[in-house]
């Protein structure tokens, strides 16, 4: 099932491969903008429809002493911002159902983190915004697991859904991604999006703070779009092992032109649907 985004001219589940990047938080004002305009050039160069992506609360941090982000009325003034001067839609998590309405009114997209993806009250009130809702799968569950997720959902009166792997816990501080689940949930019926850089993560592994392995985000990248995607999920930063949030596991900016290069080709080399 296919959606196109209100105020912008982008289809999920359409010909194009859509990108969702951004970093993992917003680390201020300034660097959401310069990041959003760095990714919706490069987007633009290679004709990529593109989603920014910035979480204005880290609410699942290891550490109660990580930084967590502006918070959600400085962080949605933020991403208004930068939706309105540089015409790019913006996506960002809410963690709460009180936060679901007012997020809305900015947000193109919602986001439901994997932790909380079966929290019917915080699904059926992202539901009722009317916006789209993107849901990523809890690294505990199994994909068919996911059919209960989409019914909470469309039965809350919400069609313009996104369902996005993001790798299963595999034993304590490690995560895996097998490309069956990527099958398994485009039956569902709905967009399929893979997230190359949380797949990637080792939660908690680094202590106070989740560690990463950075080197496969460009191989398991490369297999989702060989499997069949219809978006790529990626957290990028320009100086990766500075960022405040996710340093280990996002992808550096100046890595990111050749592999959407790449995928790009395999995208339009293997057939779609």
């Amino acid at each position: 099932m296919r959606f196109t985004l209100r105020d912008f001219p982008i289809t999920f589940g359409g010909p194009d491969l859509v990108l969702i990047a951004g970093p993992c938080v917003i680390e201020s004002a300034d660097h959401a903008s310069f990041m959003a305009e760095r990714l919706r050039d490069l987007c633009q160069q290679r004709g990529v429809p593109f989603v920014f992506k910035a979480s204005f609360d880290k609410a699942n941090r290891t550490s109660i002493h990580s930084f967590r982000g502006p918070g959600f009325e400085r962080g949605l003034e933020i991403l208004a911002e930068l939706r309105e001067r540089l015409q790019v839609p913006v996506l960002s998590d809410i963690h709460e159902p009180a936060q679901a309405e007012p997020a809305a009114r900015v947000l193109d997209l919602l986001q439901i983190p994997a932790f909380l993806c079966r929290q019917t009250d915080l699904l059926r009130a992202a539901a009722k915004t009317g916006k789209p809702v993107n849901v990523k799968k809890g690294q505990f569950l199994a994909p068919d697991a996911m059919t209960h997720v989409v019914d909470k959902l469309e039965q809350s009166a919400c069609k313009e859904i996104l369902l996005t792997e993001r790798g299963t816990a595999f034993g304590y501080g490690d995560l895996v991604v097998d490309y069956r689940s990527l099958v398994r949930l485009r039956s569902l019926g709905h967009p399929l999006v893979f997230d190359a850089t949380h797949s990637v993560q080792r939660p908690g592994a680094d202590g106070a703070q989740s560690g990463g392995a950075r080197e496969f985000i460009k191989p398991l990248a490369r297999a989702a779009v060989a499997v069949g995607i219809d978006a790529l999920f990626l957290e990028v930063h320009d100086n990766p092992d500075e960022a405040k949030s996710d340093a280990a596991s996002m992808l550096a900016l100046k890595d990111l032109p050749a592999l959407l290069d790449t995928v790009l080709a395999l995208h339009r080399a293997i057939p779609q649907g």
